[in-house]
């Protein structure tokens, strides 16, 4: 998001979608709640901003073609918008920098995980590992099928990697008695830099094929 960040107002742990709606935009626009705990959300560099388009502009374009070949599809491409992760209630919220979603029935519908196909989240030298962590488990246990992850470099105003994750629903062979700690998990199933001269290509979702020129113009 563009808004600068303000100083952080003294509120409860906790609060509702309602609780929400109550506070100023400024303000709303930097939480997230996580079953109902508020969460504050970094505000990253103009680089943040500026690859978070480029990568929403070219997944749409992909989208759009897809939907051209197939249509009985319908995807919208959007970025920073509320991905709501039960199927009622709006305590529960993600806000990925970048998204692709089925079309939904009306305007100014929700969106909910359940109608989710793609979360993309674009991470600044200032993202800490753990906080990412969190949320892409958040993501897995949503039930949301791909999730992408785009790094930025630390010195220059690049991408560094581009990381595509499918949704792990099962898990492999483990000792007996041993369980997983969450029921779904995401494997990497595709990675690419700026040395890939055939730019970022994979299948899944749906066909996408970004020359890396796209992204770093």
């Amino acid at each position: 998001m563009t808004v600068p960040e303000i100083e952080r107002p003294d509120l409860p742990d906790h609060m509702t979608w309602e609780d929400l709606e109550q506070l100023p935009d400024e303000i709303a626009e930097q939480i997230e709640l996580w079953e109902g705990r508020v969460v504050w959300v970094r505000r990253g560099p103009s680089e943040h901003q500026r690859f978070t388009v480029r990568a929403r502009n070219a997944i749409e374009r992909c989208a759009r073609k897809s939907m051209v070949d197939e249509p009985e599809t319908c995807w919208q491409v959007d970025i920073e918008t509320n991905v709501f992760l039960g199927s009622t209630g709006k305590s529960d919220f993600l806000t990925p920098d970048f998204l692709v979603f089925r079309c939904l029935g009306s305007s100014y519908e929700d969106v909910r995980a359940a109608d989710t196909l793609l979360i993309g989240e674009v991470l600044s030298p200032s993202n800490t590992r753990a906080d990412m962590e969190a949320k892409r488990d958040r993501y897995a246990g949503a039930g949301i099928p791909w999730y992408w992850e785009v790094t930025l470099a630390r010195t220059e105003s690049v991408i560094a990697t581009i990381r595509a994750y499918a949704l792990e629903t099962g898990h492999g062979h483990l000792p007996d008695g041993v369980r997983p700690l969450r029921p779904a998990s995401y494997r990497v199933v595709g990675e690419w830099t700026a040395a890939d001269e055939h730019g970022v290509s994979i299948a899944f979702p749906f066909p996408i094929d970004i020359p890396w020129s796209e992204l770093a113009y």
